[in-house]
């Protein structure tokens, strides 16, 4: 992955600030009933509970693709591998999941809520690890 497509340094802690923000909205809107409120005023495709989610998903994709695409301070060749790495791993995940959940759940909108979210989700997962274990074999080595 050149790095040339790959967001600045500081999108990392955008991206976390904006899966942060999400909890709590989540939380919030869901619990305080803004869901139901926002229903009664809005008819059609765009119903209270559909924005809410539609806002709520934006939140949190925007955060985790920052977070995942961001570069690291030291951007080489080994890098590039393991983010390539990772990110098959993530869709060879996705899909998987994907494939049982379309063959034994019959509710299919949570699949979309769970599509958007597996890959970035576990490509950060396996990326951070593997990195985490790279620089952990190197300080015991040093």
């Amino acid at each position: 992955m050149k790095s040339r497509f790959l967001f600045p340094y500081w999108c990392r802690y955008l991206g976390w600030g904006l899966v942060v923000l999400h909890v709590p909205i989540s939380i919030v809107g869901h619990g305080q009933g803004m869901v139901n409120v926002l229903d009664r005023e809005s008819t059609g495709l765009f119903t209270g509970e559909h924005l809410f989610f539609i806002c709520t998903s934006l939140l949190m994709v925007s955060g985790l693709f920052l977070v995942a695409f961001a570069k690291e301070k030291m951007e080489d060749e080994q890098i590039w591998h393991i983010r390539l790495d990772s990110l098959r791993w993530a869709i060879y995940i996705n899909y998987l999941i994907l494939i049982i959940s379309l063959v034994f759940i019959e509710d299919v909108g949570h699949m979309l809520e769970l599509n958007l979210y597996v890959p970035l989700l576990f490509f950060i997962l396996r990326f951070r690890w593997v990195i985490f274990h790279l620089n952990r074999s190197l300080s015991r080595e040093g």
